[in-house]
């Protein structure tokens, strides 16, 4: 009777797992699945319209995921240097983290190469095994391993299925490796904490509280009240993905609890039979597809980078099954920190860490390692201002580098004085020297600090007796591809010049032109940006005192937008079904409109022909917006508008 009991049991499992993945080439969240690199083809044929990591055909609707920028100079010096091959490196996201690109929320994405040949992160010979505290695991300075446990790149993407946070959550992984025959198995491990490797002392650092990872909490109920670790482990066979497991981790008193989100899975391995806190497997609640897997079939595009093997050979193409790819839905599976927790502000992880193993077991031995690497790291608040000193009765600039859409900026100052008319936002202007804050959350409502940057702005008392400084500096946008520049000065050199620089991102100037003394003291330049179109544009004026020192003058900053404010007008406002949105141009523009909630949620997007005159789009409030406040954000050209819109019930 036992044993008929256990072939039983054997078969569900079977059926479940026969059930839960796909073995042959799909498109999930508008990203193709089928072990092949390439945006706009899927499944061995051109296919306008889907994404993927990189992209060499012409033409579709499709994007590319990693940032390909250097990439062409990279394989030139792989050639006329090899030893360069050697040489590990990563490419972020192409587009801004949390971006909607198609009516798609692209989170998060990653490409890295990682060491070959004699690697420097490895496994050491002997017990490192998943279940162990990272405090435990053991690594050489260098040390070869197996050619099939040697990974060569990694690839790693979340998205959703949509443009909102509650679409589905789907996670795309890639590895590619050197040797194809046999079986293969692979971790890919998620933290929610800061872990790194340092190279210098051999060990891991920054790991969780809970025997070296963190664990998920519940309530009575089963709900979720901490997300911790997770790990997935595939198994590739000698034809496809044969099994991808998922576990999370847990105290082995957990087990008791039923959870709301999934089911628990019977496996549970820690770094010992009797471990306090281990890993446990889980299935979703609900029946079906979560998870997909492909091997890529013989000279499959490697890449935008090429792939370098084990022996320092460089290939444009893979062997047979030296890509895999795979796919799971975290929203099915459970992992879904933002529906699950109910939590705008929760991510799933913080860190990724990809591993190789000797055997199917979930415990054998650990060989290769590529990480740990950050995850869902939005950029960091970054100031910039014209100058670092302001002159008696001037007016200055204060901005960010690198703002994101969803993030809250707010600027402060103890000792200094901001003249802008908010004090949130990209930008401020300031009359006063001091001390000036900005202070970053993720998403607006979720009110804990993410980043600050401070800039400290410095009084120059010798301004008004520079000789042959310029004075009244300044820049006017003529038309889109025209700017005038004007400045005077009181002072007369012959043979004496300025030099116009200008720049793209307000650090790396570079000299337009020369322009020398004239006798009246008044200067106009026109500068042509015709084909360049770039979102933003900066000017300053390099000089000489009458003591030989190099002196700058003031930063015009000009952003590329049409000439007038726009300003966004709402009726009604508040809004109960259906308002109207309007603004005017001077000229006709492509304008993107976003309905963004305090979250960070994009709960509607359009893409709109905007006309010279007055626009008006109408919108329907969806029954799904609660009550409260939200951005609208509106995208013309480069030029970013943003206002609020009260929903009332």
């Amino acid at each position: 009777m036992k044993l008929i009991l256990h072939c039983i049991l054997f078969l569900l499992l079977i059926v479940q797992q026969a059930a839960a993945q796909i073995t042959t080439p799909v498109i999930k969240a508008n990203f193709g699945v089928d072990a092949d690199l390439r945006s706009n083809f899927f499944n061995g044929f051109l296919q306008a319209g889907n994404d993927d990591w990189f992209s060499n055909t012409v033409g579709g609707g499709g994007e590319f995921v990693i940032d390909t920028t250097g990439a062409a100079a990279m394989l030139a010096r792989y050639v006329s240097q090899p030893a360069s091959r050697m040489q590990p490196f990563f490419r972020g996201m192409r587009k801004p983290q949390f971006s909607i690109v198609n009516n798609y929320m692209w989170i998060d994405g990653i490409f890295i190469r990682d060491h070959h040949g004699d690697d420097s992160t490895v496994f050491a010979s002997g017990s490192n095994k998943n279940g162990m505290s990272p405090s435990a695991w053991s690594t050489p300075v260098s040390q070869g391993i197996p050619d099939k446990n040697d990974i060569l790149d990694m690839y790693m993407h979340v998205r959703r299925a949509g443009p909102y946070t509650t679409d589905s959550l789907w996670l795309f992984g890639g590895v590619s490796v050197d040797n194809t025959t046999g079986n293969r198995y692979f971790d890919f491990e998620m933290y929610q904490t800061d872990i790194y490797y340092d190279h210098n002392s051999l060990r891991f650092y920054g790991y969780g509280p809970d025997a070296g990872h963190t664990s998920w909490q519940f309530d009575a109920a089963g709900n979720v009240t901490q997300a911790g670790d997770i790990i997935f482990t595939a198994e590739y066979g000698s034809s496809s993905l044969s099994l991808l497991e998922a576990r999370i981790w847990v105290n082995q008193s957990s087990l008791s609890i039923t959870p709301v989100a999934f089911n628990w899975g019977g496996q549970f391995d820690g770094a010992s039979s009797g471990a306090t806190y281990g890993y446990a497997s889980i299935s979703p609640k609900t029946a079906g597809n979560f998870y997909t897997g492909l091997q890529c079939a013989n000279n499959a595009w490697a890449g935008a980078f090429g792939v370098v093997l084990q022996n320092n050979t460089l290939a444009t193409t893979y062997s047979a099954k030296q890509f895999m790819e795979f796919s799971v839905n975290l929203s099915k599976l459970g992992l879904d920190p933002l529906v699950i927790m109910n939590d705008a502000c929760a991510l799933p992880f913080r860190r990724i860490l990809v591993k190789s193993r000797a055997s199917t077991s979930f415990t054998a031995e650990l060989k290769d390692f590529v990480g740990p690497f950050a995850f869902f790291r939005a950029p960091r608040a970054e100031l910039s201002t014209s100058f670092p000193t302001l002159c008696q009765n001037g007016v200055g600039e204060i901005w960010l580098t690198n703002p994101v859409a969803t993030s809250l900026y707010t600027w402060s100052t103890t000792n200094g004085h901001i003249v802008s008319r908010t004090i949130s936002g990209d930008t401020i202007t300031i009359d006063q020297p001091g001390t000036y804050v900005v202070t970053q959350e993720l998403m607006d409502s979720c009110g804990s600090v993410y980043a600050t940057d401070t800039a400290v702005i410095n009084q120059n008392n010798s301004c008004e007796i520079l000789k042959f400084e310029p004075r009244n500096f300044i820049g006017k946008l003529l038309k889109s591809s025209q700017v005038l520049l004007n400045w005077n000065c009181s002072e007369y050199a012959q043979g004496q010049y300025y030099e116009i620089e200008r720049s793209f991102n307000g650090f790396d100037f570079y000299t337009l032109k020369k322009v020398y003394h004239t006798v009246s003291g008044a200067y106009s330049e026109t500068d042509d940006l015709q084909g360049l179109n770039p979102p933003e544009v900066f000017y300053r004026l390099k000089y000489r005192n009458n003591g030989g020192l190099i002196l700058y003058s003031n930063t015009v900053k000009l952003m590329i937008r049409p000439l007038q404010d726009i300003q966004l007008k709402i009726n009604p406002n508040p809004v109960t079904s259906i308002f109207r949105l309007n603004c005017s141009l001077a000229q006709q523009a492509k304008a993107e409109i976003s309905i963004i909630s305090s979250s960070g949620a994009v709960l509607y997007y359009s893409v709109e022909n905007a006309n010279a005159g007055i626009n008006e789009w109408v919108i329907n409030r969806n029954r799904q917006w609660a009550s409260g406040q939200y951005i609208v954000q509106v995208k013309l050209n480069e030029a970013v508008y943003r206002t609020k819109v009260i929903i009332s019930q």
